[in-house]
């Protein structure tokens, strides 16, 4: 964590570069910013490499819980792999999330909206003071120019990135334009300048950094990959993710590989490891938790006093639907969704109160389950067994389940947490934007979707063979003081696939196993044109247990399919400028 305590001090003042150089028109109101440094400070290489780490600071969304890079309400609990959480009464502006009821004039949009123009904003000063550097001669080295302005560049296309799959229509800001001038920039969709801003930070980015933190080139491809993945641009994302794949090391110079325990993906203790390719960076006990990770300080068992982490506040519940997909036959998962028969979805503590005794699932699932999903009886990262209701705010509104990636460990009370402000949930773990298993999982979709399904399945089978492994178990003393599995693991790899169709929803599927409450999953479901069944199908059978938490609930096309542009916005720029999406 020491490297990234470095990278996280930033000159208080470039955090507020981007109201740096807007002025009105009559020249008597024409008056400097107090508290702000001037550009002529800024335009040196100090100053522009802090307003680059103005930029980066800005990934974890700085407490805006929907401006983050995580993503997830946006792409978890908006995609059916979790609840709200917690109860009715708390922070209702999400209910209309579950529910799918935002409207323009919901603050879920608008937070997002501002939380990511900020990152722009952010990223847009660099360039800005970049060019009055290099044209002043603060700056005179090329290899210096080149790297400072693919930092900025590919933190741009990161941000435009969530715009475009959020908004899918919002206006490209270029550096200098004054606030009147971005007002009349017309709102479109910025494929292609995302693909400039990565293919730029490509070309131009070393293999490795000064800082664990910062973006090397191979981020920049497995980006650019995950860009053409998006459009359906097949073909081009084989050449790059393939690239990646082979050749591609992290920041520090590590090959990229697999952790060997599929847990220590979700331990700060292996923070910046050949695992991750790009990640928003944290720090515990720092002096301030604005370099934890607030992106997850909601998102802990609720009530656990001493005995368990964070002690609040109980949101993002795994719903039922998740946690019955990871039930296997024959170590396979049930790609037809019959997890969720009464034959097969999963026993749980539903209604059982903490003091009743229950045993929990003996059915055979797929180890990522317990490393994914908090259940009763089952070990809970060094707190002992989960112990159900009692760390569950309400059970009848929110399920009998915990989040559990994310989470800290018992042994890291203190030291990879910070306990400092109102919770002790301020954790010091890193979010990876992308890990290698996603990489492996988009090359995998690109290789079928280009006709080798054979080179899939391997490359789906890597991923589950990493799962399968030992290291991957969560183990338990039995009453002979022998170490056996806490459940009754069971993962096989796929022998053969019959058909690209097949591979196709293996693959889907596998995203959702791998990656569950990773932010991925709604815009997995939209780009794969499913959107619509899927959370319909997910809404129906949760309703079934949570009537109250998915009331109303129904995903309709295409308004859910985007969020609203914000009303805010639209009243500043007006609607010839930034028209609103269909539906709303």
């Amino acid at each position: 964590m020491q490297s990234y305590t470095k990278f996280s001090r930033v000159l208080l003042g470039v955090m507020l570069v981007g109201g740096l150089l807007w002025t009105c028109s009559d020249e008597f109101l024409e008056v400097s910013p107090r508290g702000a440094l001037a550009p002529e400070v800024l335009a040196t290489e100090a100053g522009v490499e802090g307003v680059i780490l103005g930029a980066y600071a800005q990934l974890g969304g700085r407490s805006n819980y929907f401006g983050g890079a995580s993503n997830w309400a946006n792409g978890s609990v908006y995609g059916g792999e979790a609840n709200k959480g917690t109860n009715d009464g708390d922070f209702t502006a999400i209910n209309d999330l579950v529910q799918y009821k935002l409207t323009p004039t919901s603050s879920i949009p608008a937070d997002r909206w501002r939380g990511l123009f900020e990152g722009v904003t952010r990223a847009n000063a660099a360039l800005d003071l970049l060019s009055q550097a290099a044209e002043n001669e603060q700056i005179t080295a090329p290899e210096t120019l080149q790297r400072l302005e693919a930092e900025a560049r590919f933190l741009r296309g990161h941000y435009y990135f969530q715009l475009q799959i959020s908004f899918d229509r919002v206006p490209f800001l270029t550096p200098g334009l004054t606030i009147e001038e971005q007002q009349q920039v017309t709102s479109t969709s910025n494929w292609s300048e995302i693909e400039a801003d990565f293919q730029y930070a490509f070309d131009n980015l070393s293999t490795t950094q000064s800082q664990a933190g910062r973006a090397n080139k191979w981020a920049a491809g497995a980006y650019l990959g995950k860009v053409y993945l998006f459009q359906g641009k097949w073909v081009e994302a084989r050449t790059m993710l393939a690239n990646v794949v082979d050749n591609g090391i992290t920041a520090n110079g590590d090959a990229y590989g697999l952790l060997d325990n599929y847990a220590q993906a979700f331990d700060a203790e292996f923070d910046n490891s050949k695992e991750s390719v790009f990640a928003v960076q944290a720090a515990a006990n720092s002096g301030t938790t604005n370099v934890a990770n607030p992106d997850f300080v909601l998102n802990f068992p609720h009530n656990t006093g001493s005995t368990g982490p964070g002690n609040c506040c109980g949101f993002f519940q795994p719903t039922f639907d998740l946690a019955n997909s990871f039930r296997t036959s024959d170590g396979l998962p049930l790609l037809d969704n019959s997890y969720n028969t009464e034959s097969n979805r999963l026993k749980n503590d539903f209604n059982v109160e903490a003091s009743a005794p229950f045993t929990p699932d003996n059915g055979p699932v797929d180890p990522r389950l317990d490393h994914s999903v908090g259940r009763r009886g089952i070990p809970y990262l060094g707190w002992g067994p989960h112990p159900g209701k009692a760390w569950i705010r309400d059970q009848v509104y929110a399920g009998p389940y915990s989040p559990k990636k994310f989470v800290y460990y018992a042994n890291q009370e203190g030291s990879l947490s910070d306990g400092t402000s109102w919770t002790r949930g301020y954790g010091s773990m890193n979010y990876n934007i992308i890990r290698f298993a996603d990489v492996l999982l988009m090359l995998a979709e690109a290789e079928i979707e280009s006709g080798n399904v054979e080179r899939g399945r391997q490359l789906i089978n890597q991923v589950r063979a990493r799962a399968a492994n030992v290291a991957s178990r969560i183990e338990v003393t039995n009453k002979d003081g022998e170490e056996v599995d806490a459940a009754n693991y069971q993962i096989a790899l796929y022998p053969s696939f019959s058909s690209a169709d097949a591979a196709r929803r293996a693959l889907h599927f596998e995203r959702k196993l791998e990656l569950s409450g990773e932010g991925h999953r709604f815009f997995d479901l939209r780009r794969w044109g499913i959107a619509e069944p899927e959370l319909d199908r997910i809404v129906a059978f949760e309703k079934q247990f949570l009537p109250i938490a998915y009331a109303g609930a129904d995903f309709t096309s295409p308004q859910d399919l985007y969020y609203p542009i914000p009303q805010g916005q639209i009243d500043l720029q007006g609607a010839d400028i930034l028209p609103q999406n269909e539906g709303y």
